[in-house]
């Protein structure tokens, strides 16, 4: 579940966990296999901005930290994101394409075409797995404020309104084993870590490479993951007295956004 959307960042991340004490007898309400319901989901509020001028393409809060590239649909270095290239391409007055690589190979591209009225962004996702698996999603936004002067039409500052996923990248499985817990999802993410505060290798995603646990209570974990020791997402997920449904409320501190998502349990 590699993402670089910028507001489900992360449905590839909404991962839970349980400590030793919390098992005791019984099984961990999170153990087992859960699915994220789009529909459901409330997304954060706070605009997201980029905009494509005199042939340049300015992503000032929307995948991470700010980058600038030439949008002449050739790979272009950038730091400090899930991808070391990013190609903008102006498609035509209404659409922009994006392809982002990381260490010569594609992990995502995305399609941005804006409505004929202006008021709503349309992208169109395809991100690819290390272990192969694609998903594709597609996300709707409106706009904020009116579009500027002598800007590509996407160009502007938008809140998300939706999206749809493939199941393989809405899916996450937990198992827990004495004071570890595993998880495991479609896309070859995986990580086993203790409840203990301290840093454990995640495997298989471009978006962390760490993650550390921690029991708020019996039904309720804090997940805090990690790229290069910088902090890129925090969760607190929390499954439901009928242990049917967990609701994960997920921050962004890169870009200080706060999202809420609900799976239920298969």
């Amino acid at each position: 579940m590699n993402r670089i959307k910028r507001y489900v960042l992360c449905t590839s991340l909404f991962l839970a966990a349980l400590s030793l004490a919390a098992l005791s007898d019984a099984q961990s309400p999170f153990d087992g296999t859960w699915l994220i319901k789009p529909a459901q989901s409330k997304l954060s509020t706070k605009p997201f901005t980029f905009y494509t001028s005199q042939g340049w393409f300015h992503c000032v809060s929307c995948y991470g930290p700010p980058f600038d590239v030439a949008a002449d649909g050739q790979d272009h270095p950038v730091t400090g994101q899930t991808f070391d290239t990013a190609s903008i391409t102006i498609v035509d007055a209404n659409t922009i394409k994006g392809v982002y690589k990381k260490d010569g190979k594609a992990i995502a591209e995305e399609a941005d075409t804006v409505s004929r009225d202006g008021k709503t962004l349309t992208s169109k996702y395809t991100g690819y797995a290390q272990n192969g698996q694609v998903t594709n999603s597609v996300a709707t936004s409106k706009r904020v404020g009116v579009l500027p002067a002598g800007v590509h039409a996407t160009s502007g500052n938008w809140v998300a309104q939706g999206f749809t996923d493939t199941e393989n990248d809405l899916t996450i499985i937990y198992k827990t084993s004495g004071d570890e817990l595993t998880m495991t999802d479609p896309t070859g993410d995986s990580y086993t870590a203790k409840f203990d505060g301290k840093d454990y290798p995640y495997k298989g995603s471009y978006q962390a490479n760490a993650v550390s646990l921690k029991q708020i209570d019996a039904r309720t974990i804090e997940e805090t993951d990690k790229r290069d020791g910088t902090v890129v997402a925090v969760y607190k997920m929390a499954v439901s007295a009928n242990g049917k449904s967990m609701t994960i409320v997920y921050h962004d501190p890169q870009n200080d956004t706060t999202s809420t998502y609900v799976a239920t349990k298969k």
